[in-house]
């Protein structure tokens, strides 16, 4: 059984607004990173007004421009998103894709309060990594009602191949996404010092070796699924960038920035790539969970003849 239960129509204009609302989380994301990169969470000490106002522009004077126009941009992403998940319930037939609509809605208006209570409580480490985690989390719902709303998806019938190795193919997925977020956390933590560098460092190498793993598995098994081998070559371009652009924000911030009186160019770069990059990698890898659960489903089936042997022999 896959996600397409029920016969629906595509709707073009629906899922290029999907793309665009994915799209401009990413912009989100990458702003925000701006904000943290450049000690800029505190420029504007009030939410959810900006120096006592909704909408009126401030000087921009220091981190203000930074910290204003990440907020601007996160208040047009809750527009979009409410915009597609009402137009979701108006046309989808698919009760489990209306239900992510909402889903997604709640996590953005969860991401927004978390957004505003970094800059009441001053930012403590574990408030400002839950809004950075939440972010992502928002992404990749994003993403996922892309892909649900794309032609491919409601038209093609999808090609399966039943996966007999263990571990499966789809749990390598799962694995994946959970090292991702751990990895996640402690960058959050890092960057918002609540912890030591090293915890991050460490599960980096962690992180490489599962996501090579999956990678290298989805292309040697099934390479030709075009749905499951395309974000895997993603997934290893990504990794492969990500410990380069972790590498490079590590030297800025730790070794060549440690002693500067305020954020240096290199390490902002460095390290607000690094921020978007891991944004898509997450994405990506959940795009890669999703394809994988509908055309290479686990062999459960392949299990039943070992499983009557057993019990003829008890």
């Amino acid at each position: 059984m896959t996600l397409k239960t029920i016969q629906t129509p595509y709707h073009r204009a629906h899922h290029l607004f999907a793309v665009f609302t994915a799209s401009a989380t990413l912009v989100v994301i990458t702003a925000g990173a701006l904000v943290t990169s450049n000690d800029a969470g505190l420029s504007v000490p009030d939410w959810p007004t900006s120096f006592g106002y909704l909408v009126r522009v401030p000087s921009f004077v220091g981190g203000i421009r930074y910290e204003w126009t990440h907020r601007m941009l996160a208040g047009s992403l809750l527009t979009l998103t409410l915009t597609i998940a009402a137009w979701t319930l108006l046309i989808e037939r698919r009760r489990w894709l209306r239900w992510l609509a909402i889903g997604a809605f709640c996590t953005v208006v969860a991401q927004a309060i978390l957004g505003g209570l970094t800059v009441l409580l001053f930012q403590p480490p574990a408030v400002s990594t839950a809004h950075a985690a939440v972010a992502q989390t928002f992404f990749c719902i994003a993403v996922a009602i892309a892909v649900f709303t794309g032609r491919r998806w409601v038209e093609e019938q999808p090609r399966v191949e039943f996966d007999t190795r263990r571990p499966s193919l789809f749990t390598l997925t799962l694995l994946s996404l959970f090292v991702l977020y751990v990895q996640l956390i402690l960058g959050g933590m890092f960057r918002h010092h609540g912890m030591s560098w090293w915890p991050h460092v460490l599960n980096a190498i962690v992180v490489s070796i599962v996501l090579v793993w999956t990678a290298v598995r989805a292309l040697t098994a099934h390479a030709n699924i075009e749905a499951v081998r395309r974000p895997a070559i993603l997934m290893l371009g990504l990794v492969v960038t990500q410990l380069c652009l972790g590498f490079a924000a590590f030297v800025t911030r730790v070794d060549w920035g440690r002693d500067a009186a305020q954020p240096e160019f290199p390490m902002v770069v460095s390290t607000v790539a690094h921020v978007a990059v891991g944004a898509t990698l997450l994405a990506t890898t959940v795009i890669l969970a999703i394809q994988v659960w509908r055309h290479v489903p686990v062999a459960f089936e392949e299990r039943l003849p070992q499983a009557q042997r057993d019990a003829s022999v008890a």
